[in-house]
């Protein structure tokens, strides 16, 4: 079995409960989201894409660690995952221009939100986070659910 269908499997034993899955779908892209977000608000140098806005380096930097670890697993769910994670900069972006020095309070409000809710249905599940077991389970809620879409669609990942 590959390392991502163990990943997966595993990742899954905690997640059986519908009303669960249905508050991951939701609160999992947040927080993810959300932690782009308080990347962003480190002070560095941005570059400006036409079209899309600024990504800061150390933003940039954090895709690409983060992608690193995907393509470990797969190369089809980790250039899915780069676009994902770039709307996902052109949208704190858009943030942080429309809220200029207050943009963390959005980030923070929607980082504690979607983390209540991810207790919550893992209270209603009865099992524990699968990253309480370990870390690395962070980068693959993401791509857990994005499997799922890619399975209806009939891609192979």
């Amino acid at each position: 079995m590959r390392k991502i269908d163990q990943l997966f499997a595993e990742y899954a034993e905690s997640h059986q409960n519908h009303t669960n899955k249905t508050i991951h779908w939701i609160c999992v892209p947040l927080i993810f989201w959300s932690i782009l977000g308080f990347i962003s608000l480190i002070p560095a140098p941005h570059f400006f894409v036409r079209y899309f806005g600024a990504i800061s380096v150390i933003s940039l930097i954090a895709v690409i660690l983060v992608s690193v670890f995907y393509f470990r697993l797969s190369w089809r769910i980790a250039l899915i995952m780069v676009v994902l994670m770039l709307l996902m900069e052109h949208l704190v972006y858009f943030i942080n221009i429309q809220f200029e020095h207050h943009s963390w309070i959005v980030f923070v409000a929607v980082f504690i939100l979607s983390w209540i809710g991810q207790f919550y249905g893992h209270k209603m599940e009865g099992k524990k986070p699968s990253f309480l077991k370990d870390l690395q389970f962070l980068l693959v809620g993401p791509i857990w659910l994005l499997h799922f879409i890619l399975k209806k669609c009939g891609i192979k990942y």
